[in-house]
């Protein structure tokens, strides 16, 4: 095979799919999925797939790749055929899931088009049986796909179509010989495309062997870095990032956020730590057996989990199109990883939002950053008091109007027209209604979170036990529940003295709205740890664990 010519196709202006030279039933299609404006890669890829040319294209995750050759795939089947004419590889079993879903999506209106997807973790006797229903179309992982070919349970020998994607990843995941061992398998005569986020060599090295004076589609940052991405950094110290993280979630009530970190550790730390503070949150790294991967992303796409904490190379192929907001923990080692991850919110014409996390010795990398992907990244604060105060006002008022929607409400009113009555003040309803409403928001206690955004103090104060002074040595303590909870400090004083400690010993108790902080001495903070560990309060099973020790002013 020839190397690819030197010729980058871009697209500056924008190309609708009606522009694009398909079949009625495509159109149909993509007018249900509400595809209207192609993607940079789409608008070069399908015009150039469809005329039978070979493609090298480097494109991140984001930017629609699947419907780039997903659509001349199908275009180009013929309902009529009994053998495998298209063959799709990809690294993961989510991307070979989620690509296959897409193109049945596509052949919505293709009558006799069959697609099928391989891949490890699945019975493999359920896939001979698909197998023998003469699908045009594979969408496989390498490995999978070579157990199939030793068992002849599948046979390549009309292919006529055969698609790389996330190419790069397949050969950090080792699948090199494999690929090269397909590769020379097929046909020769046949269209390949190979779809990589990165170009290192070796993607270059299969160019040159399989690739058939390919054209080469580049997408370049500028378009990549998007117009529906708005994007933020905080200056933050690497002890505050957990704190910024649940606050900058709380103040914006996303509803799916993923939040990025470096190290696998670190993923399965965040995860645990958000968990115990009250959020809904799950871990994703490549570590995890197949079957505990399958269990997050399940959970994330329902939505029963909120926040996805992930690697990069775990996060690799996930399509979620309603991802409110995407989280820089860590900033990424690799600067075109940003792009990767910024690209998973913004996305079906919906604004996306990126935070990045950056402490003052990393300011150096995100300018870089900047400079490489020539995005402006715009400076923030930590959310003040107001913004704070006015979304708990509308969460909790949403909360009241339902109330008052569906529920008896003359037994309340009774009670609080006798507390009227009663009352020695002259208070009004509306005076009542405000002091509730304050309560039940979490609002009455938020002037020390001006001081936090100054990195002087702690996180979300709410209801709060008077403070004593607290000797060195005391420890802190973190417990998973809070007001959400209607845990009060007298609970949890309570707790404390049953587990251990005396009035005395007990220093410092902060009800926050998922969480709590206690500080107590610390000759009876492992008796506190062992008794309160696993206590119901309110129908909330306790979680304590030691917080990070509080500097005596």
């Amino acid at each position: 095979m020839s190397a690819a010519k030197e010729n980058t196709q871009k697209t500056e202006k924008t190309v609708l799919f009606d522009e694009l030279e398909l079949s009625g039933e495509m159109r149909r299609a993509l007018a249900d999925m509400e595809f209207v404006e192609a993607t940079p890669v789409q608008g070069c890829s399908i015009p150039v797939m469809l005329e039978g040319h070979d493609i090298l294209a480097q494109a991140p995750t984001g930017t629609g790749k699947t419907a780039s050759f997903g659509i001349p795939v199908i275009e180009k089947t013929d309902p009529s055929q009994r053998s495998v004419s298209s063959l799709i590889l990809c690294p993961t079993r989510e991307l070979v899931v989620q690509t296959a879903n897409e193109l049945l999506r596509l052949t919505k209106y293709k009558k006799g088009i069959r697609v099928i997807a391989i891949y490890g973790g699945q019975s493999i006797d359920r896939q001979i049986l698909a197998l023998k229903k003469k699908p045009q179309i594979v969408v496989a992982t390498p490995g999978r796909l070579m157990d199939h070919m030793r068992r002849r349970t599948v046979r390549l020998d009309h292919l006529e179509r055969l698609v790389l994607d996330e190419a790069d990843v397949m050969l950090d995941m080792g699948f090199a010989e494999d690929i090269d061992e397909i590769l020379k398998s097929v046909p020769e005569e046949r269209q390949t495309v190979l779809f990589s986020a990165t170009m290192p060599r070796e993607i270059i090295n299969i160019s040159g062997r399989y690739l058939n004076k390919p054209e080469k589609i580049r997408v370049t940052k500028s378009e990549i870095t998007v117009k529906s991405v708005k994007q933020f950094y905080l200056e933050v110290t690497q002890d505050r990032k957990t704190d910024v993280l649940a606050r900058l979630i709380d103040v914006n009530d996303f509803k799916l956020s993923m939040v990025f970190c470096n190290t696998k550790r670190k993923t399965d730390e965040l995860a645990h730590e958000m968990t115990a503070r009250g959020y809904n949150a799950m871990g994703l790294h490549g570590d995890m057996k197949q079957s505990q991967r399958d269990r997050v992303m399940n959970a994330f796409k329902s939505g029963r989990v909120e926040i996805l904490i992930s690697t990069d190379v775990a996060a690799r192929g996930i399509d979620i199109r309603d991802v409110d907001a995407v989280f820089n923990y860590d900033l990424p080692e690799d600067m075109e990883y940003y792009v990767h991850r910024i690209g998973r919110t913004g996305r079906a014409n919906r604004e996306g939002v990126s935070y990045s996390l950056v402490s003052r010795r990393e300011m150096y990398r995100l300018h870089e950053i900047m400079r490489y992907t020539k995005a402006r990244i715009k400076f923030t604060t930590v959310p003040n008091v107001a913004e704070i105060t006015n979304v708990r006002i509308r969460q909790t008022m949403a909360g009241i109007t339902d109330l008052i929607t569906h529920t008896n409400l003359n037994p309340y009113a009774e009670a609080i027209q006798q507390f009227i009555d009663e009352a020695d003040d002259d208070f009004t309803i509306l005076d009542i209604a405000a002091a509730f409403l304050c309560r039940e928001s979490g609002t009455e206690d938020l002037e020390e979170i001006e001081s936090f955004g100054k990195g002087k103090g702690r996180s979300d104060r709410g209801a709060k036990a008077k403070r004593k002074a607290s000797p060195a040595g005391s420890v802190r303590m973190f417990v998973n529940c809070g007001r959400m909870d209607r845990v009060s400090p007298g609970h949890l004083k309570k707790l404390l003295i049953q587990s251990g400690a005396s009035d005395g010993q007990i220093y410092d108790i902060d009800i926050m709205e998922k969480f709590s902080f206690v500080e107590v001495d610390r000759s009876v903070s492992e008796s506190v740890l062992v008794n309160m560990n696993g206590a119901l309060v309110n129908g909330r099973r306790l979680n304590v664990e030691i917080s990070m020790p509080r500097k005596n002013k």
